[in-house]
């Protein structure tokens, strides 16, 4: 009966429309005062679930990337990028793909990649006379790429999530190859869509012409390098990267680029603000419920009942991946890791799955998430910024979900594509 009270509730909440992180504290209150606990328990688990030290690189990587974003470094990289992969089949298509590789490596969120990339590149493709869908599509599946590469947020909250026992940088290292085989599969896709419907390519400028724009992008680029480079081989922690951006944020915008306005800075730091406002209330609140799951034993009667239904790790793994598939339709990527971590992380390693390659697996499942309706937060995005329906989009981007779902498949059941990597530095 508690879990009916704890899901129920969360559930008539969430389908009224409630904020998520508070479906998470009202199902959680109503849950402990059933069980007949002290309410007081459900501040005592919000506020030990956002007295994490390693929580603070989250609002600092949110942060240096909006700075970076409003201080010139993307339309670089976008131009970068089309020196880079302009000339192939589906020219600014491509550019697209490429620059959310590049522009993932500063940012590492999803919603800011859309939203950058998408500014600079869909308005491009429209005018050299590309279809609306195909650009909105490429940069809303294309965005998941800065998901699964540092500085990616979200493997923080995951590592959080399971118990904080993860190595941060190991997670940064493991997203790093199926990142790259992710915006292989896309490149691939988007080739064969503008193959088939007579997209044109970009002439390519030079070599002299990209040593140029490469020299230009290179102070962006650095970032990638300082954030992961410093982590992974134990200069500073994930905490200390965050803050370390952020300064060399600010230092290549005002004193190389000099690009970034006042106005600029003062709208930066509110909106870093606001949304680590948001996130941190989501893990507060989702904290509280993933301690009542632990408390009812939800982990360990689901590793009995998939146990009893199938021994079979293959058939286990999909399933997974199908329930955290429809998880995704309908609720934000922040919340799903912070609950469903503690659910499937135990069944995960019941069946022998290594919790860094876990870990890269619901980062990807997750945000395949954010591009599926009725909830994809970053399809929104790109439907927003190329100003198209979503059910205009959603009737052609099946080529970029399917290549966005079989790289989740080899990355599912090829564990050598997350762990090799971070084999090498142990």
């Amino acid at each position: 009966m508690e879990l009916w009270v704890l899901f129920g509730t969360f559930v008539f909440f969430l389908l009224i429309g409630t904020p998520v992180a508070f479906c998470l504290g009202i199902s959680s209150f109503a849950t402990v005062v059933y069980l007949g606990l002290p309410p007081v328990v459900v501040f005592q688990r919000l506020n030990s679930g956002v007295s994490v030290f390693a929580l603070m690189a989250i609002p600092f990587f949110i942060y240096a990337g909006d700075l970076m974003v409003r201080g010139d470094i993307a339309r670089r990289l976008v131009a970068l990028a089309g020196a880079m992969v302009g000339h192939l089949r589906g020219g600014l298509g491509q550019v697209n793909i490429m620059a959310s590789v590049m522009f993932g490596g500063v940012s590492g969120s999803a919603a800011a990649d859309a939203s950058a990339v998408g500014g600079l590149m869909v308005p491009q493709m429209k005018e050299r006379g590309y279809g609306v869908d195909y650009a909105v599509n490429i940069t809303v599946v294309g965005s998941i790429i800065a998901l699964m590469i540092p500085p990616s947020h979200n493997m923080i909250i995951y590592s959080i999530s399971a118990g904080g026992r993860l190595s941060i940088a190991d997670l940064f290292t493991a997203g790093i190859l199926p990142g790259f085989i992710l915006a292989l599969s896309l490149m691939v896709a988007a080739w064969l869509v503008a193959r088939k419907r007579g997209y044109p390519t970009e002439p390519f400028p030079g070599l002299e012409a990209l040593g140029r724009i490469f020299a230009s992008a290179v102070p962006g680029l650095i970032l990638v390098a300082i954030i992961f480079g410093g982590v992974r081989s134990g200069i500073f922690t994930a905490s200390e990267s965050s803050n370390i951006a952020v300064v060399y944020a600010l230092l290549v915008t005002l004193l190389v680029y000099r690009s970034l306005s006042w106005e600029d800075f003062v709208e930066a730091t509110f909106g870093a603000v606001r949304t680590t406002a948001m996130v941190l209330m989501v893990i507060g609140c989702a904290g509280a419920f993933g301690w009542l799951l632990a408390y009812l034993r939800v982990p360990t009667t689901l590793v009995a009942a998939l146990q009893s239904f199938s021994d079979n790790p293959i058939l286990i793994l999909l399933l997974m991946n199908v329930v955290l598939l429809i998880l995704g339709t309908f609720m934000d990527m922040s919340p799903l890791i912070v609950i469903t971590t503690p659910i499937f992380l135990p069944v995960a390693q019941a069946f022998g799955v290594d919790p860094i390659h876990f870990g890269v697996i619901l980062i990807l499942n997750l945000g395949i998430g954010l591009c599926t309706p009725p909830v994809g937060a970053v399809l929104f995005v790109g439907c927003a910024v190329g100003k198209i329906q979503m059910q205009d989009a959603m009737r052609t981007i099946w080529p970029f979900y399917g290549a966005a779902f079989a790289t989740l498949m080899l990355v599912t059941y090829i564990p050598a594509l997350s762990l090799w990597l971070p084999s090498l530095f142990h």
